[in-house]
């Protein structure tokens, strides 16, 4: 029945997992059960990290473990380099680091004698997965080196995860403050259950496809402005106001004209994004740091003035835009970032479907015209001996 169709999966369940949930009663996303605000107060990325792909936060030798590994895989490799060089310069930095991704994984599953055994073992995919994870702000930082005429910087094995990605970005060292918002960043960015990006990785998985093609395929996802390039977007809007003042009159024509704002809703929060106070909090810390009061004007004035006319709060792209500006990081860099810290949550998702695995296939409600023939078409006695036994198809 066409009324039984849900547009979007909206409400739909579609499997199970262990890895998030949106806590309704608190209002708290949990990440293994801990609120992810939580863990962005009190965790370094790495030991986030751990947490998804293990279940448990590390003890001080597992964490240590995980951080000696992640170093030994954060340079840029030179046939990588050599792929993205070949790109064009104003190619979006998404096409560019999915290509990279892809490269990757052509490399590390180079002489498979066929497309099962590329697919791996949970231990196997745990070890491509802390390989991604540390590739990945190589990936990202030249990409925005690159676009600027600059040559790489080589990473640092004396600085953790959040502030070498920042060094390899600007070729300094990072305020502590401007470490910590970012890490707090890549918390709160890492996980969310089954969002678009995330359940394309599973599908894809659910085909014993390898791991590599789904965090392509996941990338992919997250390109579009409704997911992860949803934070290039709140920039692109906080740009064409220009200023608190201006946002009266410019939102009195975008709503005028039904535009889509930017930043502002969430399918699965009803309440406000449980991310947003978190993020906020460091948004201020680095208004404060790079003393910029016309930016928080600008966000809070915004922010007031959709919510009473229009219900809507914001989710973590609202604050995390203007925070990413801050920081120095280029607007097209923007949802890259967001690869960078998804890349737990997705392989940590990866993994789990191929730990219980079935095909995702769903059914479609037809709406097309019934069946009709084109003139003049005789069949053969074969086809018509098919017609009349109509099997399932395997696709």
């Amino acid at each position: 029945m066409m009324s039984d169709i849900k547009k979007g999966l909206a409400g739909v369940i579609a499997d199970e997992t262990a890895i998030s949930k949106v806590n309704p009663e608190t209002n708290s996303l949990l990440y293994r059960g801990y609120p992810v605000q939580e863990l962005a107060a009190t965790q370094s990325f790495e030991a986030v990290a751990y947490l998804l792909w293990h279940g448990e936060l590390p003890d001080e030798h597992q964490l240590a473990e995980l951080r000696a590994t992640e170093r030994r895989h954060r340079a840029l490799a030179p046939e990588v380099k050599a792929v993205i060089d070949l790109q064009p310069a104003s190619a979006h930095p998404m096409d560019e680091l999915r290509t990279a991704v892809s490269v990757l994984g052509a490399i590390d599953t180079a002489g498979t004698d066929n497309v099962l055994e590329a697919v791996g073992t949970a231990e196997e995919n745990l070890e491509r997965s802390i390989r991604l994870f540390a590739a990945l702000p190589a990936l990202v930082a030249y990409g925005q080196r690159r676009r600027r005429g600059l040559d790489p910087v080589a990473p640092r094995d004396d600085l953790d995860y959040a502030a070498n990605f920042l060094w390899m970005t600007f070729g300094e060292d990072p305020d502590e403050v401007v470490v910590d918002a970012f890490n707090r960043s890549m918390i709160l960015y890492a996980e969310h259950s089954f969002n678009a990006s995330t359940f394309t990785a599973r599908v894809i998985t659910s085909t014993l496809s390898d791991l590599y093609s789904a965090v392509v395929g996941a990338m992919g996802a997250l390109k579009g402005p409704l997911h992860g390039g949803a934070n290039e977007a709140v920039l692109h809007i906080l740009d064409e106001i220009g200023t608190a003042a201006a946002v009266g009159p410019w939102l009195d024509a975008a709503l005028a004209e039904k535009r889509k704002i930017m930043g502002f809703g969430h399918r699965v929060y009803k309440r406000g994004d449980s991310r947003v106070p978190t993020m906020k909090a460091a948004l201020d810390t680095l208004v404060a740091h790079y003393d910029r009061p016309d930016v928080a004007e600008l966000y809070e004035t915004l922010e007031r003035e959709f919510v009473e006319r229009k219900g809507i709060y914001p989710n973590l792209d609202y604050p995390s835009g203007p925070a990413y500006n801050l920081i120095g990081f280029d607007t097209v860099t923007f949802t890259p970032l967001f690869v960078a810290a998804r890349i737990t949550g997705w392989t940590a998702h990866i993994i789990e479907q191929q730990g219980s695995n079935a095909l995702i296939r769903p059914l479609s409600a037809y709406s097309g015209p019934d069946e009709r023939h084109v003139d003049g078409y005789v069949p053969d006695e074969a086809a018509a001996e098919a017609a009349e036994r109509p099997e399932e198809s395997a696709g």
